[in-house]
């Protein structure tokens, strides 16, 4: 028996062509178009006035030679992206994990957990110096310490860390807690029958089952890591200690003496570190999956 195709009429194609053209136009114009003028503008020197001079990898070899705020902010970025990853993740799970057994008072947990979430990390870096401050901070008035928290390069990039993970944690808790109330019951009662105790079932039955959410945990910890900005140029402007390669983008683009090829590089180096981490765990994971 033949099948019957369906025809579209003249305004199902012109509202798929509408629906379509707005969701490419938006895509090249915000996402791909600025991607490759950065790489493009990357090899050039140009401050966004005069004419573009086409300089090769000059501005790459600067960058590894001639500026020190260059190395400090990779070293940073990597310690938060570790941080993020190795410490707020499993931490944000962990408590996903202990939410999902229905505690006493869990949703009182929950939202005081996940109310930073609604906090931007501006807001987040105002709140941290208010509790690091070395003058007014409420933790060297609590603990008599006069540790000069923020100031000091050796433990300000680990406090300010430790501010930012207590916005992360809520975030990733939310999302492993929705992926733990999808796993079906049953294969929890069918571990526990094959005699796994619950640290077993957890990490041979459930665990495995959330693959499609840690991926995405794991894109929005990298992102996060990479893109953070906010709460650092609140604190200092995201100097002394506290570089960042978003802050230095933003230094080398925006201002009178702005270097829009010499920002561009370090904006390209920032997107092939967050391509690096993505694809090649993406990769290997559609590998396991075949």
């Amino acid at each position: 028996m033949a099948t019957k195709t369906r025809r579209y009429s003249a305004r199902d194609v012109t509202i798929l062509v509408i629906g379509l053209g707005v969701a490419i136009v938006v895509n090249v114009g915000l996402v791909w178009g600025p991607t490759l003028a950065s790489v493009w503008l990357s090899g050039t020197s140009w401050n966004g006035i005069g004419p573009i001079e086409w300089v090769g990898g000059e501005n790459y070899h600067d960058l590894a030679a001639e500026y020190p705020p260059f190395w400090s902010a990779v070293r940073n970025n990597v310690l938060w992206l570790g941080f993020l990853g190795l410490v707020a993740t499993p931490f944000g799970l962990f408590c996903a994990v202990l939410l999902d057994r229905r505690l006493r008072l869990s949703r009182f947990y929950q939202s005081a957990l996940y109310m930073p979430v609604v906090l931007s990390l501006a807001v987040v870096g105002f709140i941290a110096q208010l509790v690091y401050s070395s003058d007014y901070g409420v933790l060297n008035a609590v603990t008599g310490l006069s540790v000069d928290w923020l100031g000091d390069r050796a433990v300000n990039i680990w406090v300010v860390m430790v501010a930012a993970a207590w916005r992360h944690v809520g975030y990733v808790m939310i999302i492993y807690l929705a992926g733990l109330k999808a796993v079906d019951p049953a294969l929890k009662e069918a571990a526990a029958i094959d005699g796994a105790n619950e640290r077993q079932a957890f990490f041979r039955v459930v665990f495995p089952t959330l693959r499609p959410v840690n991926v995405i945990v794991l894109v929005i910890t990298v992102i996060e890591a990479l893109r953070a900005f906010d709460i650092v140029y609140a604190i200092n402007k995201g100097r002394n200690g506290l570089e960042l390669l978003s802050v230095l983008v933003t230094e080398n683009i925006v201002g009178e003496a702005s270097r829009i090829g010499f920002g561009s590089a370090i904006a390209v180096i920032l997107l092939v570190i967050s391509l690096g981490f993505i694809v090649t765990y993406l990769s290997q994971l559609f590998r396991e999956e075949r």
